[in-house]
């Protein structure tokens, strides 16, 4: 299973009520906190998210709302003995960009490995995920630099034992036939495929970062368990400046999450001029029924389909 909590749900600013965007990703106790805004680490100390162990940080863009939670973070991390090296990843620009902040925090114990999102993505096995655990990233349409991500968890094929048995597999072979390794037998090559059901459906999760309407989006948004996305307008009436600041209204999220055939749609990076994001899920609704505002503190759970 998967569990993502909104820790912070605005944009530009912070108000009383709402943290910066910021969202954060767990599974099997490794996670992902995607941006990371001014007041991250209170808003998730009142969401009841750990930091402390938090593995990747990845950055969607440099604009202040998404990064200069980071300062703060990095030197409480280490105040309270930190030592695992922790991986930040963004789009071009990561270095240059971060210089500034890193500067900024002094007499940290642990390293801080920047990494530009490869082209082909972060298999997060290597940060110690479980397998099948990856992350790649698509450029949006932003005013600057910007970058979406999405996270699959791949799962594995059943083990089918009537096939393992007609093969005569001693069970102690079983377990590396299973982690994907071919054995060899009486002077024959047993492969995975040979006694493993086809994969079986993984889950999904898109985080769009800030970003106007655009086809990678659309693309890489297709069949995702869960879509969030960010929607910083909430009337129809500003969709003109919406697009022109590479922003969405709730209506243009939602039409996207329609075109791409999402299971789920969670709407954040508010306005501060929208007080009540409730107030106008109709917006939404009307394109894509299974729309949720999200809150500070929101959270779900994202369970495989099924267990056989």
């Amino acid at each position: 299973m998967i569990d993502i909590t909104f820790i912070g749900t605005g944009a530009l600013m912070p108000l009383p009520d709402r943290a910066l965007i910021s969202v954060f990703l767990r599974h099997m106790g490794k996670s992902v906190l995607f941006d990371c805004g001014e007041g991250t680490q209170s808003a998730a100390k009142k969401a009841g998210v750990n930091l402390q162990g938090v593995d990747l940080i990845a950055l969607t863009h440099y604009h202040g709302d998404h990064i200069l939670g980071l300062p703060g973070l990095l030197q409480s991390l280490s105040c309270f003995g930190r030592t695992d090296p922790l991986y930040i990843t963004g789009p071009k620009g990561l270095y240059e960009h971060l210089a500034p902040i890193l500067a900024l925090c002094t007499e940290i114990l642990f390293e801080v490995r920047l990494i530009e999102t490869p082209q082909d993505g972060l298999d997060l096995s290597a940060l110690g995920f479980a397998q099948g655990a990856y992350l790649s990233a698509f450029s949006t349409n932003h005013r600057i630099e910007s970058q979406g991500y999405v996270f699959t968890l791949k799962r594995k094929g059943k083990f089918l034992k009537e096939k393992a048995d007609a093969l005569n597999i001693p069970p102690m072979l079983r377990g590396k036939l299973f982690q994907g390794e071919s054995i060899e037998l009486d002077g024959r090559i047993v492969l995975p495929s040979d006694v493993m059901s086809p994969e079986r459906k993984g889950i999904k999760v898109v985080y769009s970062g800030d970003t106007t309407c655009c086809d990678s989006l659309t693309e890489n948004a297709k069949g995702a368990d869960l879509f969030i996305c960010e929607a910083t307008f909430a009337e129809d009436e500003h969709a003109d400046k919406a697009h022109q600041h590479g922003h969405m209204t709730y209506r243009m999220a939602a039409k996207t999450a329609k075109e791409a055939n999402v299971k789920q749609l969670y709407l954040a990076h508010f306005s501060p001029r929208v007080t009540e994001p409730e107030a106008f899920i109709a917006n939404a609704i009307e394109e894509f029924e299974n729309t949720v505002i999200a809150e500070d503190g929101t959270s779900t759970t994202l369970y495989f389909e099924n267990t056989e």
